[in-house]
């Protein structure tokens, strides 16, 4: 219902007050977010924190346009990066506008824009307006084919590692005759050959890819100027959301359009530009005001998510970075809870500790109200961390969701895996058979597979024995026939292994993943998650030392898989760090704040300082994903490739503001005070600062002493001896794990006993073993020995 003016105003006034539009969707604004919506002339950065209500302010920012008449609804550009984004935010300015919103038809992500443009204008790039845009898969298949037809082996140029040096090309607006002389460097005139031949075919077949959205109607507007022109007058206003995460061609594509009003509004917040790894350029939001000069810049900086204490902390990791343009988060909410911090023994520890954790909570038995699983989530750096938490889970039967991906046991790479541990196991197993006979590929197609079947069928055999009477009887040739008959040989060879219980069955899965070539494959892999897919495997056989066997560990996770929660139910959310950006959660848990897992080495290694500045970045999205409890967990011990060594915590902790931390870790935890997990509590100031009374009070309380985690370090100190302090960096504190050997060394095996090494190829030892004979074995797996006789090292 429409208010009528004040009939005791001056007829001028009423008039007036009549004509003004209402505007209640500035009500519930604070000054800043109001500053930012009105300021509608010009260049505006609306530099927005987490949790400062930046949605609200810029739907509101484009309801105002509308209502006030600034701009009609066709001549809003206003860009976000996904659907969902997009879809919400039609229906909050529908909300304000009603169905206005109906009429924005340049509402919508980066590529759905793209796509109205370019077939607008395909034959200006030598494409039909009905052109295709060709998913991963399709691509990968054409670089294929077009590496094929030029003869060059795919194992110098595997088309999925093609694929994303074409698609970072593209990233930034390099198209095949603008390569930078660094890139022809590194790549060689074949990658860029490849590419010009891969976007030829794609005219040919009138296709583009996803890379090619932009990267097209960036080189339009390059060569067609009335084209530019016609768009930069029909968009008065443009908005963009989520500057920080842009690209170099979204970028450039954006700065082409905004130079007719200038009138461009771009919302970001630079301390939570996490997406460098996939071609997100920090730079761009850095560098807003030298490329937009006279720009306003309006800083959102309430919080409406997190506590006092919460934002303290993230403050003070992030104010570490220099890279950034700086604000000060505040909130009107209450003090609440500390950020706790507690270190454990290991990373099983860590689970069980946390696992303990959410169950209090949901009881509300920690002096504070009852939080529900749903509230809940556990944030990690990698996802091979999930591992732990899972089977934790499992084991309590507490339900729990894995967002952004699939849990871990139903994971693409542990399943094929576990289908090789299958087969092994039972050579019966036909569904492991078809599942990995031929990944990784072995040359085998479908008629192949027919003649396995058929004879399989005609005997009245398994598929195994089906491919190896096949083989037998000639009825595979070629490259196929050759890699199934080692296949075969392989699994035969692994099963009498099991049976015969030659080798630990730690020592079995890790050998069948290498000599299978599994491992090999994904090392080949250069696409992003390739990394992470070993780091699960490494995972995977790191699970098999808490079994007797192979066959116990196979009924484990058939067993826990089985008990998967209702979806209907309330669930724990397990997720990464990179996949919670956007979300908040009443309670968060923060595992595995130790250096080199978090932050990451590989990121250290590979970008320096920009890396590190991008993981502290993450570490200040993590926090700032709690509203009311957030804890940060790091673990003295982890195992890593097989071996257990100390960790240092976190760098990040150190950054940590002691007045806004409870530290629930007492000193000694760690017990010795042995290398970097006896170093922990002296090195950070953060972990000094707690009473020792207190503290002497929550381990009693605690009682880790008595904890999993201490038998089983316990367990492990009496079988070796520990090292001196000061080789803390590179303490094992496991019996089997070991640095390095050479030609002639003296070791000791747990089944095969004393031997002396022979040869030596990577991590592969050939050890002539007094009792057993001559063998492979895999270094991790055997310790140095002296002397003679009785000397055993346990």
């Amino acid at each position: 219902m429409t208010a009528s003016p004040d009939p005791d105003l001056p007829l001028s006034r009423r008039a007036m007050a009549a004509a003004m539009p209402r505007t209640p969707y500035l009500d519930g604004l604070n000054p800043a977010q109001r500053a930012a919506v009105e300021a509608l002339d010009g260049p505006v950065l609306m530099l927005a924190g987490a949790g400062t209500g930046k949605t609200k302010a810029l739907t509101a920012r484009i309801a105002h346009l509308l209502t006030t008449g600034r701009a009609r609804p066709n001549e809003i550009l206003a860009v976000t990066f996904t659907n969902k984004a997009a879809r919400e935010m039609r229906n909050r300015v529908g909300s304000m506008v009603g169905e206005a919103v109906e009429g924005m038809p340049w509402l919508g992500t980066f590529h759905a824009i793209c796509v109205k443009l370019l077939r607008r204008h395909a034959e200006l790039v030598g494409l039909r307006s009905n052109f295709t845009i060709l998913d991963d898969d399709d691509q990968v298949r054409l670089l294929k084919q077009l590496i094929a037809a030029a003869g060059i082996d795919e194992k110098r140029w595997p088309a999925r590692q093609l694929s994303h040096i074409i698609d970072g090309w593209k990233n930034r607006a390099v198209s095949p005759d603008n390569i930078p002389a660094a890139d022809v460097a590194a790549f060689d005139h074949k990658g860029v050959d490849l590419y010009a031949a891969y976007q030829a075919r794609l005219r040919d077949l009138n296709a583009v890819d996803f890379g090619d959205l932009l990267l097209h109607m960036i080189r339009i507007f390059r060569e067609n100027e009335d084209v530019l022109e016609q768009y930069q007058r029909w968009f008065r206003y443009i908005l963009v959301d989520e500057y920080q995460d842009t690209n170099i061609a979204q970028y450039l594509w954006l700065r082409l359009l905004a130079q007719g009003h200038r009138n461009i509004c771009c919302v970001g917040d630079d301390d939570q530009s996490i997406y460098g790894w996939r071609g997100a350029e920090v730079g761009n939001i850095l560098r807003f005001e030298q490329d937009f000069p006279g720009a306003t810049v309006v800083r959102l900086e309430q919080n409406y998510r997190s506590t006092p204490h919460i934002l303290a902390a993230a403050s003070a990791v992030i104010a570490g970075n220099k890279g950034r343009l700086g604000k000060t988060l505040w909130t009107a909410l209450g003090e609440g809870e500390k950020v706790r911090l507690i270190g454990h023994w290991d990373g099983e520890e860590e689970a069980r500790w946390v696992g303990e954790e959410v169950e209090a909570m949901q009881r509300g038995t920690r002096g504070m109200e009852p939080i529900g699983l749903d509230g809940i989530a556990i944030l990690v750096r990698a996802s091979h961390q999930m591992r732990a938490f899972e089977d934790r889970f499992l084991t309590i039967g507490l339900p729990y969701r894995v967002i952004g991906g699939p849990r871990f046991y139903e994971r693409q790479e542990i399943r094929d895996a576990m289908a090789y541990f299958r087969l092994a196991v039972s050579p019966d197993d036909d569904l492991a058979f078809e599942r990995i006979v031929n990944t990784p590929k072995r040359g085998l197609g479908d008629k192949a597979m027919q003649t396995v079947q058929v004879c399989a069928r005609h005997h009245r055999v398994s598929l195994l024995d089906g491919a190896r009477i096949a083989v037998e009887n000639g009825d595979l040739g070629g490259k196929g026939g050759r890699e199934l008959r080692v296949f075969v040989e392989a699994m035969e060879r692994w099963h009498r292994q099991i049976r015969d219980e030659a080798d630990t069955h730690v020592e079995l899965a890790q050998m069948i993943l290498d000599e299978s070539g599994y491992t090999a494959m994904w090392k080949a892999d250069k696409s992003p998650d390739a990394a992470g897919r070993l780091e699960n495997l490494k995972e995977l056989v790191k699970a098999l030392d808490e079994f007797e066997n192979l066959q116990g560990f196979l009924e484990h996770v058939a067993l826990v898989m089985d008990n998967a929660s209702e979806d209907g139910d309330e669930k724990v959310s397990i997720m990464t760090l990179h996949g919670a950006k956007g979300l908040e959660f009443p309670a968060v848990f923060l595992p595995g704040w130790e250096d080199g897992l978090f932050p990451s080495q590989r990121s250290m290694d590979e970008g320096g300082v920009k890396g590190l500045e991008e993981e502290r970045r993450l570490a200040y999205v993590g926090i700032t994903r709690a509203e009311k409890v957030a804890t940060i967990s790091f673990a003295g011990n982890r195992r890593v490739h097989g071996q257990w060594q100390s960790s240092l915590p976190s760098r990040f902790i150190d950054e940590l503001p002691k007045d806004h931390v409870e530290v629930l870790t007492p000193p000694g935890l760690y017990g010795g005070g042995y290398g970097a997990a006896g170093m922990a509590m002296s090195a950070s100031p953060v972990l000094q600062t707690a009473s020792e009374s207190v503290l002497a009070d929550r381990a009693a309380r605690a009682d880790v002493y008595a904890s999993p985690g201490w038998r089983r370090l316990q367990a492990r100190a009496q079988v070796r001896p520990l090292r001196e302090p000061q080789e803390s960096r590179s303490i094992t504190i496991d019996a089997t794990a070991v640095s390095s050997f050479t030609v002639g060394d003296r070791v000791f095996h747990q089944k095969f006993g004393y031997g002396r090494i022979v040869g030596a190829e990577g991590d592969k030892l050939d050890i002539d073993f007094e009792k057993a004979g001559e063998k492979k074995v895999v270094a991790k797996f055997v310790v140095p020995a002296s002397g003679g006789g009785d000397d055993v090292p346990f």
